[in-house]
């Protein structure tokens, strides 16, 4: 076959697929998503139409031509689709990019009135899809970027010499290479010798393992190493990253002698082939004693309930482990009786939320050698590689100096990747065998074997009086850690707390516990518990502007936390930690409530039932407790500089930001900066990209050693041939306040219920906007998951407390037909704290989505949406009286 125009010869084994035909020769524009034809990540062209390359046999690509999107447009220039979507930011990490170019290349003008079906097989986490339509559109019209209404894609580094402030739409430093599929991710490398690594996961939800016979195994030519608990160490940890890893419960070793959860790792093969380590997975022989089970939290922490963890204390980071009870958060101001009894208008009930997966494009992986000096070396899909590889050194028993962790570009994370799942194993298997290793998850491992977001079941009552002023909150949390407690105590904390803080109320009273089950594991997810407590909260307080008869947006001018206020869930005092460095609510409310009020245009079906609703969120701009970054800018005498960072690049608009903040400190065009950033050696510390910390912590480090930069040379220092590099730093202790509103117009066909939103509106409170295009795509990328997490999306337990429904085709991502354009307003404020002012925002746009529809549903149908998602089963029940769960699976646990 002909690939790129260039003769690619072998022959392929058989049954194999042409995605891995292609990447085992080199060819990694070329992407894996999914290996079932789900989600387009390995779309090529095959004699120039496009078919998924995963599904597609190699052997009938013989003697055809083959198209990468690396190959659409000769030598380095991209087509024009691919121009298009660097210039209008339809990318974030990229990871679907590649795929989305190749589908998109083949569209004529007259396909464009049926995008939404000509796309359906490319599915895009990241961007809400509107800038993915704008792009294709564009390009398909043959505007070259130059129309009304298209980004001006300003500092362009491709050649653009013009010094650009902050504020502008300054492209990303990898655009061209993202579109074209070059820019390499985490597998996009050929490494001499590779080994492979494969996992036998348990097939019971709780057993101690008894025995295990891998005799069989080492006999096959190619396996090099069987990995069991034998083989581990004994040193717990927890999976979960943190600047202090006491912030999280030491419940894990690499491999254990109990097993808690179905598709837990038994053991792990090692050999020459993926195959072929899966073949030593299958010839294993393990004897267990199966043990009792509890997959419900209610039941967990009841008398008598099967013990999951019963060794661990309070010193493990456990609180009581008798009970199953990982943590609790308990306590009150005010008196909450007492305000409720006064109350002229009370709400209250039990919302629960389904377990989401973050569905990120690139499955996680790692690959690990010992490099030429001698060191342990790991390229891994991460977040958090400083606290990698500070936790790999102390479970491992090395010097953190002789361990090197870092990543190329990381194909989406939503939280999902501020964990070790693949690092851990691969490097113990790299020490026990001397030989790199590569460990790449299947699709079906991201759900059954890493981590989903928290199922919470939360109990609100809330009081108001007839002004609509708050008299009392009453709130009960049951958050399913599952089996293990990675970002269980976190996640309880943060969820609880800026949920709560948010609104004035002269009482208010918490009981939040977080248990542990026999279940897939639960962690850290976009909004980190915010968006859980929020559903149930702004729920109830829309009841309440229901029963009063006030508009639901003055209900929130009335109780929301004012610049100044005091902050309180159990008790309310100023924070030396937690500051007003802007405040945009109020700015914030009015922008979405003109924006409704306004409409746009877009009519109900004849005969739905149609429903306003809004709600609002407000989150801390850092996680608490300190978040240090260090960076380092160094300037060269051709008058380009380096910046030097450990933050992580994963469709979180950090690369760009970055360069913008030193070309802005330093007066130079984003062109003349470029970045290493993403590695243990590039810096002395990055506490990591999670916390939507980009911005306001590695942002912050990185200007400050441009200042310090511009102040050596203004002051006339020499920069010789090595460079002159300056050095900055912050500690992240300090915090600010960002604040979001959403608000949605829907329509509802009461017969099946079926829900379409007419117009979905967010305004955001980020500070000063440092790259306008990049943030909009920020916002629009939060809503389009916020409404997966709202209307579609749900990873369905079985009775053995394990995902029933681990792949794409039966977990619904919403695709481009699923996700209307959002309105995206900016309120006008700059914060005292960021770096130029900015804020965060990158979690905060997911966390009002829900709520605000299931208000809009709740006008439209006249009854109240408890759970979620808001399926089209449950409305259509909801509508009808019945029961919400009736003939949907017992196990789900909320």
């Amino acid at each position: 076959m002909r690939v790129d125009g260039t003769a690619l010869e072998g022959e392929a084994r058989p049954g194999q697929c042409l995605r891995t035909y292609l990447r085992e020769r080199g060819v990694h524009t070329v992407k894996k998503g999914c290996d079932a034809g789900d989600c387009g990540a390995c779309t090529v062209l095959v004699d120039g139409r496009p078919v998924h390359s995963c599904l597609y046999p190699a052997v009938r690509a013989e003697g055809r031509d083959v198209t990468t999107a690396g190959g659409l447009a000769p030598g380095d220039e991209p087509h024009p689709v691919q121009d298009s979507f660097a210039r209008h930011f339809a990318f974030q990490c990229g990871f679907c990019t590649p795929g989305m170019t190749v589908t998109a290349s083949t569209l004529t003008e007259d396909d464009l009135p049926d995008l939404d079906t000509r796309l359906k097989g490319n599915l895009c986490r990241c961007t809400g899809y509107r800038p993915i339509r704008e792009a294709v559109e564009h390009a398909v019209r043959g505007c070259g970027g130059d129309c009304v209404g298209c980004p001006t894609g300003q500092g362009d580094v491709r050649g653009d010499d013009a010094p650009v402030a902050a504020g502008a739409d300054v492209r990303p430093p990898a655009a061209d290479r993202v579109v074209q599929g070059r820019e390499p991710y985490t597998f996009d490398v050929d490494v001499p010798g590779l080994t492979h690594l494969k996992v036998l996961g348990s097939p019971h939800a709780h057993a101690r393992i008894v025995s295990i016979d891998a005799s069989a195994a080492l006999a096959m030519p190619g396996v090099h190493a069987v990995l069991t608990h034998e083989d581990a160490p004994v040193t717990r940890y927890s999976t979960a990253r943190h600047a202090n890893r006491l912030d999280d419960p030491r419940d894990t070793r690499i491999l254990d002698s109990t097993v808690r959860f179905r598709g837990q790792r038994v053991a792990a093969v090692v050999a020459d082939t993926p195959a072929l380590a899966e073949a030593g997975c299958a010839a294993l022989r393990v004897e267990y004693e199966v043990l009792p089970a509890v997959l419900d939290p209610e039941e967990a922490r009841s008398p008598g309930a099967p013990l999951i963890h019963p060794g661990l204390t309070p010193e493990d980071g456990v609180e009581d482990a008798s009970r199953n009870l990982v943590a609790s958060w308990r306590g009150a101001y005010g008196n909450v009786g007492r305000g409720l009894a006064r109350a002229t208008a009370v709400a209250t009930g039990a919302w629960s939320n389904a377990r989401v997966s973050h569905a990120q494009l690139e499955t996680h992986g790692s690959i690990g050698w010992i490099a030429e000096d001698g060191r342990l070396t790991l390229r891994t899909s991460t977040q958090v590689p400083f606290l990698t590889r500070d936790e790999l050194a102390l479970v491992l028993d090395l010097d953190p100096a002789t361990v090197r962790v870092f990543s190329a570009r990381v194909g989406g994370g939503f939280g999902g990747k501020q964990e070790i799942f693949t690092e851990d194993i691969v490097a113990l298997a790299v020490l026990r065998t001397g030989r790199p290793v590569a460990y790449e998850m299947t699709r079906e491992e991201e759900f059954v074997r890493t981590a989903t977001r928290h199922p919470f079941r939360v109990t609100a009552t809330l009081g108001a009086d007839s002004d609509g002023r708050l008299t009392a909150m009453d709130i009960e949390v049951l958050s399913n850690t599952g089996a293990y407690g990675n970002h269980a105590i976190g996640v309880m904390f943060h969820g609880c707390a800026e949920s709560l803080e948010a609104y004035r109320s002269p009482a208010k009273r918490l009981h939040a516990e977080v248990v542990y089950t026999n279940t897939t594991p639960a962690g850290a997810f976009r909004g980190y518990g915010l968006g859980q407590v929020i559903f149930a909260v702004e729920s109830a307080l829309d009841e309440l502007a229901l029963q009063l008869g006030i508009d639901p947006f003055e209900l929130r001018r009335l109780n929301a936390v004012r610049d100044g206020d005091k902050l309180g869930v159990t008790e309310r005092r100023h924070h030396d930690d937690l500051v007003f460095g802007s405040y945009g609510l109020d700015q914030c409310l009015d922008l979405a409530e003109a924006a409704l009020a306004r409409g746009n245009g877009v009519a109900a079906p004849d005969g739905w039932a149609v429903g306003e609703g809004m709600a609002l969120s407000m989150i801390a701009t850092v996680p608490p407790r300190g978040h240090p970054a260090t960076a380092a800018v160094t300037a060269f005498p051709d008058g380009t500089v380096e910046v030097a960072a450990g933050t992580v690049e994963f469709g979180n608009g950090t690369h760009t930001v970055l360069t913008q903040i030193a070309a802005e400190a330093l007066g130079l065009a984003p062109a003349a900066v470029r970045l290493r950033t993403s590695d243990t050696d590039a810096t002395t510390h990055d506490t990591g990209a999670w916390g939507s910390t980009g911005i306001t912590v590695a942002g912050k480090a990185v200007h400050a050693a441009a200042v310090a930069l511009r102040s050596l040379l203004d002051g006339g220092a020499t920069v010789p041939p090595e460079g002159l590099t300056a050095h900055g730093e912050t500690d992240g202790k300090v915090r600010s306040l960002a604040f979001n509103v959403h608000a949605a117009r829907v329509a509802v066909e009461v017969e099946t219920g079926r829900v379409r939103i007419l117009q979905s509106i967010q305004a955001a409170d980020a500070g000063t906007v440092l790259n306008p295009a990049q943030c909009r795509g920020q916002i629009e990328g939060g809503v389009a998951q916020g409404i997966g997490s709202a209307l579609y999306e749900e990873v369905l337990m079985g009775p053995e407390g394990s995902p029933t429904n681990p792949a794409f085709r039966v977990y619904r991502v919403p695709q481009i037909a699923d996700i209307p354009d959002t309105e995206v307003y900016f309120a006008d404020t700059s914060d005292s704290l960021g770096p130029l002012g900015a804020k965060s925002m990158s979690e905060s746009p997911y966390n009002p989505v829900a709520p605000a529809l299931a208000n809009a549903i709740r006008r439209a149908i006249g009854a109240r949406p408890m759970e979620l998602p808001m399926t089209r089963d449950r409305v259509w029940r909801l509508a009808a009286g019945a029961p919400t769960s009736a003939g949907r699976d017992t196990h789900r646990a909320f």
